[in-house]
């Protein structure tokens, strides 16, 4: 009997030895697993989205070495009777208003300061079209109508195979694909598991099979398009998105502070919402793409994608949001109106007629609930007519 006892404590020790090893080779998997878990907690979501570096895996898109672009203040506007209230209801973080490329409104709140780099989230969708228009005018992806697969060839046999370029990035692939980010086990929630894991964002696309219309037939938002489009061009150029967005829009953008991109366990960039730089930043892009894609005297983005890509082209159902190539235009838009848009209250709205961008970020965990997001839309509007006052 006594030796079946030291038998077992020794098999115990060997146990709770192979443990603790085992804990110490997966402590950063699991340290980021718990920040995925907690991402979105109340006490912690402020905090948790101006600092995705300290708990998942990144690279930086490097600004480049010359001089930071100007972006001057104008006549501080006065701003609209419910902006303090509409502040206070969507957890805003950040607003920065310009007009005519002044800066006319800029205030910080819930802590954060001008030095936060604030997580995109799909706001980073809209910078990856931006990219994307750059190369299609290079020829580096020769045709809209082309396959993703001629890109992409993992993607063969799977969901994906037979949808085209312009499919994707109007978000009418008709794959099936879970958007529902309250719900555990949705294929969103899933995807995010596997970036905190370390996995690989490529094997999850190229795995799924399953649709539920054929590509092009109807729209339906669906963030995976987006990492496709990523596969995309990353098939057409051989290079790195970080690489890329680094060299074609964040070096001739001249940015303060450098951003980074959340990524996957093989360092590909989290194209469809890992993006972060800050506020100010943001509205250096956002005044860049009203300008029709020119900057400090430069063209960056072809006019003719910026036309293209802004207007509501997806089959979006009649009465609701209307969608172009990655980018939000509201349901009665006028010419010219449209937006960037992330999960929680995170938007680059941009009224080229009214000479307006709109920068938020916030920690909005009410984003969902019925009339936040008109209620956001409206906001701006009546900022934009704030500045003719």
């Amino acid at each position: 009997m006594r030796k079946v006892l030291k038998w077992i404590v020794r098999i115990g020790a060997a146990l709770i030895t192979a443990a603790v090893l085992v804990g110490l080779w997966k402590r950063e998997e699991i340290t980021r697993l718990l920040a995925v878990n907690s991402l979105f907690n109340e006490d912690r979501i402020v905090s948790n989205f101006s600092n995705m570096d300290s708990a998942f895996l990144h690279r930086d898109v490097h600004k480049g070495d010359g001089p930071v672009s100007p972006l001057p203040e104008g006549d501080q506007m006065e701003m609209p009777g419910s902006y303090a209230d509409w502040v206070s209801a969507r957890t805003v973080t950040s607003v920065l208003v310009l007009k005519d490329g002044q800066i006319v409104h800029e205030a910080y709140y819930q802590g954060t300061s001008p030095d936060d780099r604030r997580i995109s989230w799909s706001v980073a969708k809209s910078y990856l079209s931006a990219l994307f228009g750059i190369l299609v005018d290079e020829g580096a992806i020769g045709s809209l109508d082309d396959p993703v697969t001629k890109y992409a060839p993992s993607l063969a046999g799977g969901a994906y195979d037979g949808a085209s370029v312009l499919n994707v990035l109007q978000m009418s692939s008709g794959i099936t694909f879970d958007e529902d980010y309250l719900d555990y086990d949705s294929d969103i929630n899933r995807m995010g598991r596997i970036l905190a894991l370390g996995g690989k964002m490529d094997d999850f696309a190229a795995g799924l099979s399953e649709s539920f219309a054929a590509p092009g037939e109807t729209w339906q938002y669906t963030s995976i398009d987006t990492h496709v489009l990523g596969m995309v061009v990353r098939g057409a150029t051989g290079r790195d998105i970080a690489d890329l967005m680094s060299e074609k829009l964040v070096q001739p953008l001249g940015l303060e502070q450098t951003p980074f991109y959340l990524t996957d366990g093989v360092g590909v960039a989290f194209v469809l919402g890992g993006l972060n730089v800050t506020t100010r930043d943001y509205a250096r892009f956002g005044q860049m793409i009203l300008q029709n894609g020119a900057w400090q005297g430069r063209q960056i983005v072809p006019a003719d994608w910026i036309a293209a890509s802004t207007v509501a082209s997806a089959r979006t159902d009649p009465g609701e949001i209307r969608y172009g190539y990655q980018w939000w235009i509201p349901v009665d838009a006028n010419d010219g109106e449209f937006m960037g848009r992330g999960i929680y209250g995170q938007y680059l709205y941009i009224d080229q007629a009214a000479g307006v961008v709109v920068v938020t970020t916030a920690a909005d965990r009410q984003f969902r609930e019925d009339g936040v997001s008109e209620s956001n839309i409206n906001m701006f509007r009546e900022i934009v007519a704030a500045t003719k006052d």
